[in-house]
């Protein structure tokens, strides 16, 4: 009878171990972010998979480097484009002996348009700048109102026109900054203390202009949200013809 109470405690603690693994695995990183130094993962941000196809018999390897074969790849074959560095592709396909994810000499594959690496690279940089001013919750100028939308949330108001030249949108945005207040009080004990509450101080506000869902235009309508750094640019969305 004495070991009943002691079920509480250890559910309590499976259970705390559970949701503390889930979290855990909630936080993992992506694939894209866990891609070997000196690579550049494409497969999360293109538009729509690419294929390449094999064009001469080649080993398939383990890393960039290709120091270690995992197999081989027949001429002809067609593989799915993940990841790219100077000299070689990443990719998913079928080798001789089964399902491979690994690298081929950039030789060894043919590319739908000779422009692809570069443009991939291009494609790269501009969502490494669109990342970190989402972080930020800051906007630019070539965003898409989806982007615009992940790093400010839904606008304050939103109205829209079309017109011979295509769709235009405004977003305006409230601004607001969290405001520490400080309050001192004194416990049973005659001992004083300090608590924090923070709340929403309006410090601004602007409207974002977009031309066909991206951002045209930035207008500053109360103080200074964009900060004295002013406008930044970032290319606009890319279009692959494949």
């Amino acid at each position: 009878m004495r070991t009943r109470p002691l079920l509480l405690p250890c559910l309590a603690l499976f259970l705390s171990a559970a949701a503390t693994g889930s979290a855990q695995l909630a936080k993992r990183p992506t694939s894209r972010l866990a891609v070997e130094p000196g690579t550049i993962h494409v497969e999360d941000i293109l538009p729509k998979p690419v294929f390449l196809k094999v064009v001469q018999d080649s080993p398939v390897y383990i890393a960039s480097k290709m120091d270690r074969a995992i197999g081989t790849m027949a001429p002809g074959t067609v593989v799915r484009l993940v990841a790219l560095s100077d000299n070689a592709f990443r990719v998913r396909g079928r080798a001789r002996h089964g399902d491979v994810s690994g690298w081929l000499p950039a030789a060894a594959v043919a590319t739908p348009d000779p422009s692809l690496v570069p443009n991939l690279k291009k494609l790269h940089d501009r969502q490494m700048k669109v990342e970190e001013l989402i972080a930020a919750h800051q906007i630019a100028l070539g965003m898409t109102g989806e982007e615009v939308a992940a790093s400010m949330g839904r606008p304050t108001r939103k109205s829209s026109k079309l017109n011979a030249s295509g769709k235009e949108e405004k977003l305006e945005y409230v601004i607001y900054e969290r405001v520490p207040q400080y309050t001192t009080g004194v416990d049973a004990f005659g001992r004083t203390f300090q608590t924090v509450t923070y709340i929403k101080v309006e410090t601004g506000s602007l409207a974002v202009n977009l031309k066909d869902n991206v951002v045209d235009s930035i207008e500053e309508t109360k103080g200074n949200p964009l900060g004295n750094g002013g406008v930044r640019i970032i290319p606009g969305p890319m279009i692959f013809g494949f």
